[in-house]
């Protein structure tokens, strides 16, 4: 089978951001940063060339494929933020009505920048994520 094509990476997650070229998306990495940091209790790692994550879980499917994957994330995008709520299996609605000015994909969401959310709203949220993840794979240090 083939591997995860999104590995950790040795590229460090601050340099990284310090390089984002839009001044607010710059700033709205740094907030996400902390933000990520407090409620998960993990430090950041590069997940590819451009996802910063915290936490990671192996999985095992079914089908027999196996890895491991970021628990939670970000990536500040040139058009957007994306942030990474996995696996994508609950219903977060009722909290993604409170949020905010967003678009969402089956685990990400789409955030043009911080000051159109609920910063609060997107704890719970992130939080909620991460319960929902927990309860299917556990979530370690990655």
């Amino acid at each position: 089978m083939a591997e995860n094509k999104t590995q950790v990476t040795v590229v460090d997650p601050a340099d990284y951001i310090d390089a984002v070229e839009h001044p607010t998306r710059k700033s709205d990495a740094q907030a996400l940063d902390a933000l990520f940091q407090k409620i998960t209790g993990f430090a950041p790692k590069m997940w590819g060339p451009t996802i910063i994550g915290y936490g990671a879980y192996d999985y095992s499917y079914d089908s027999g494929r196996t890895g491991s994957y970021l628990a939670t994330g970000f990536s500040p995008r040139k058009t957007n933020l994306s942030i990474y709520i996995m696996p994508g299996y609950a219903d977060f609605s009722d909290i993604l009505g409170r949020l905010g000015k967003h678009k969402i994909g089956k685990s990400c969401l789409y955030v043009n920048k911080l000051a159109d959310i609920d910063m609060a709203v997107l704890e719970e949220l992130i939080r909620a994520g991460l319960d929902d993840l927990t309860e299917k794979w556990p979530v370690r240090s990655s």
